[in-house]
């Protein structure tokens, strides 16, 4: 199944759950032309989570909970995508630790005993609560599973699109090449060649 946030953007997507918080940073409005904001209203963001949250059931093989919207629920959801944007941008360019800040988000959360004994995280609540409880849940496991540090956002901040770095090292920077990281290149090769011909400009002038 194509998550519908993420699948406009053409960008590698993250395994299991965790691509459930990376669908919900790319509702933001980007591309060439513009996509919208799934997040803008109610009605439109209740389509999105309704298919977002099928996705994930597909993608981890568990039942989704029911997931209604209203303004309260919208507002906590892009508060959320703004406080998990707010966060990766931190963490992948190292601009600070967060220590000593105040929670942004929380949700009620409880243990519950498997039938082979396993203990889980589940979400408390019914509708939007459950869905917040649950992409939180997704977090953590991502960071237990050392894959948090492997999504990340786009370093052109005209794009700022979620991806999830393959690569070996984790030193991707880009959600994709192609688009982002040829034409950062270009700018910086332009840039380059404008101080070059300042500089021999200046000392012809001498």
């Amino acid at each position: 199944m194509a998550w519908p946030a993420t699948s406009r953007y053409d960008t590698a997507v993250a395994d299991g759950g965790l691509s459930l918080v990376q669908e919900l940073m790319n509702t933001i409005p980007a591309g060439r032309p513009r996509h919208v904001d799934l997040l803008q209203d109610v009605e439109t963001a209740q389509g999105w989570l309704d298919s977002a949250m099928a996705c994930w059931a597909h993608a981890t093989g568990r039942a989704a909970p029911p997931a209604g919207l209203d303004e309260r629920g919208l507002e906590e959801l892009q508060a959320l995508r703004s406080d998990l944007r707010g966060v990766v941008f931190t963490a992948d360019r190292d601009t600070g630790s967060a220590a000593g800040t105040p929670e942004l988000r929380t949700a009620s959360l409880g243990l519950a005993l498997g039938a082979d004994g396993t203990v889980s995280l589940q979400p408390r609540g019914q509708s939007w609560r459950a869905v917040v409880g649950q992409v939180l849940i997704e977090v953590l496991e991502a960071q237990r599973a050392d894959t948090w540090r492997r999504l990340k956002t786009c370093r052109n901040d005209r794009c700022a699109v979620a991806f999830y770095d393959r690569s070996r090292n984790n030193s991707g920077a880009w959600h994709d090449v192609r688009i982002c990281g040829n034409a950062a290149n270009l700018r910086a090769s332009r840039a380059r060649r404008r101080a070059a011909a300042s500089a021999t400009a200046g000392a012809d002038g001498r």
